[in-house]
């Protein structure tokens, strides 16, 4: 294929965007299909998000704006971060994208040089390995283990860091497993991190108002402030505020690393949508109690997709403490051959004939670098859920 760049080879696309895509086609043909493999709230944006985006428009503001974000965006991130995390920020400090991939993106393009390393526990998000490759990193996959409730462990991050370690890309609630971190957990984690000055920290709070059972939510530069000056705290509206296509993601960072992310930012997509600006703001500002109300209702879900999971042949389900997502064994499964005669020899066997058999869309744990699993995202209806754990226990049942 010559004409492309060899850097396009050192990437796969995003796995979990190629399911959804899949059952989509699917369900065209007309197939009855169950799709939990996105994350993606089932719930709409709130009224008064809305309403402020109306109003951006008919009062005009449908223009340029900074390249990083508009003032009033970046104040209301600033108050957001000293209320919720106890952390200063000043303007200069507070990087907005277009949504949290492309501030994600920025931070790794901007500084990451060929060889640097970046230490990402698994399960992890489809993505984070391939930025890390295409800005000429390596990434450095380190297991957080279902017996340790996915949470890695400080012996575990001390054996990963080298000298060429360049991040430390951290996320909790985490993308696939839904695991949170305690206080104290991430204590253990900042207490390595303090002993080598070379490391930053890169730490992805998406989901950090999606926790459950009275787990406290907390960030690394919040539990040690003297990682704060070496820390990218990355965050967005599109889970918590049921914003996913509204596409807005922040950041607040050192000086010279927001201005290098910006840099790069001015080359590429410039400004965010002013309209998605203008609603972030009243999404940060306005009422957040409709969080707390949508919690209880994921609570519900995943105790019914936990309870389900683990009635099925072969899987094993832990009840994770954060985001929306459950992230169960299928070792049970493997080396067993479905009743559509499909053989199971890997996590990917296992998601393709369950899609092709049942109808039941999710996403293969080797797309987290972590197998043999799968995600399920209980981020959909109860009724959808419960149809879709029943088609999975008749699906093990039927394994042979």
């Amino acid at each position: 294929m010559g004409f492309l760049a060899d850097s396009l080879a050192r990437i796969q696309p995003s796995a979990t965007i190629a399911v959804s895509t899949k059952a989509r086609a699917l369900k065209a043909e007309g197939r009855d299909i169950i799709s939990l493999s996105a994350g993606e709230p089932d719930f709409d944006t709130p009224e008064n998000v809305k309403e402020a985006a109306k109003k951006a428009m008919d009062d005009g503001k449908t223009g340029y704006t900074d390249v990083d974000g508009i003032p009033e965006l970046k104040d209301a991130i600033i108050a957001k971060f000293k209320r919720d995390n106890g952390l200063t920020y000043s303007r200069s400090q507070i990087s907005v994208g277009t949504g949290g991939k492309q501030v994600l993106f920025n931070a790794l393009l901007a500084t990451v040089n060929p060889g640097d390393e970046v230490i990402i526990p698994t399960p992890c998000w489809v993505s984070y390995a391939d930025i890390v490759l295409l800005a000429g990193g390596k990434p450095v996959f380190v297991e957080a283990t279902m017996d340790d409730g996915f949470r890695l462990q400080p012996d575990a991050l001390e054996a990963a860091i080298t000298p060429k370690t360049k991040w430390f890309l951290f996320n909790s609630p985490s993308n696939p497993s839904g695991a949170a971190y305690s206080k104290a957990d991430l204590k253990k984690l900042t207490d390595v991190l303090m002993r080598h000055e070379n490391v930053w920290v890169l730490t992805d709070d998406i989901y950090e108002h999606l926790i459950y059972d009275g787990n406290v939510f907390c960030t690394p530069a919040e539990v040690e402030p003297g990682l704060f000056d070496r820390t990218l705290t990355l965050n967005g509206l599109s889970k918590a505020y049921c914003m996913t296509g509204w596409r807005l993601g922040y950041a607040g960072g050192p000086e010279q690393l927001i201005a290098g992310m910006r840099k790069l930012q001015s080359q590429s997509t410039s400004n965010p949508c002013s309209i998605t600006q203008w609603a972030a703001v009243e999404a940060l500002n306005g009422p957040q109690e409709f969080i707390a109300e949508h919690n209880k209702i994921f609570v519900e879900r995943r105790d019914l997709v936990v309870s389900m999971l683990n009635q099925a042949n072969g899987i094993s389900c832990p009840k994770p403490e954060g985001a929306f997502y459950v992230y169960p064994s299928c070792a049970g499964t493997i080396g067993k051959t479905s009743a559509g005669g499909r053989r199971i020899e890997s996590d990917g066997d296992f998601v393709t004939a369950l899609l092709e058999e049942e109808g039941v869309a999710c996403v293969h744990g080797a797309a987290f670098e972590s197998s043999p699993a799968f995600r399920i995202s209980y981020a959909t209806s109860t009724e959808a859920l419960t149809e879709a754990c029943n088609r999975i226990q008749r699906f093990c049942a039927g394994l042979k």
